[in-house]
């Protein structure tokens, strides 16, 4: 796992915990009176507006990160249950014929999924 990747992981359970949420409700309770020291609402609003946007852009880029490689774990653990699957059908189709048909098409299946996530 690379540097960023360890890094979005730590992002991720960071973000989805309670003190994150606590902290953002900290910040707007503590930006929200504010208004009185800068005296322009134009101002006021650029700041969280600013801040929001900022923090949002680089949380989507990390927890799309943590998810695509969730994803992809995930496939390649159905993967590896279909594939077990299908060696299971071959060794029993001497006593279920039927079963070949079906290993067949759940191989086919395996290699769509497989051509498709890529």
């Amino acid at each position: 796992m690379s540097g960023f990747d360890r890094f979005a992981s730590w992002c991720s359970r960071q973000v989805s915990r309670a003190p994150f949420f606590v902290a953002c409700v900290l910040l707007v309770i503590v930006w929200a009176p504010s208004i009185v020291l800068l005296g322009s609402v134009d101002t006021w609003q650029l700041i969280i507006n600013t801040a929001t946007t900022i923090v949002t852009f680089l949380l989507v880029a990390l927890l799309q990160n943590t998810q695509t490689r969730a994803d992809n774990a995930l496939q390649h653990k159905l993967n590896g249950i279909a594939d077990a699957l299908a060696d299971l059908m071959v060794a029993m189709s001497d006593k279920y014929p039927k079963l070949a048909e079906d290993e067949l098409e759940l191989r086919a299946a395996v290699g769509l999924e497989d051509r498709e996530s890529s």
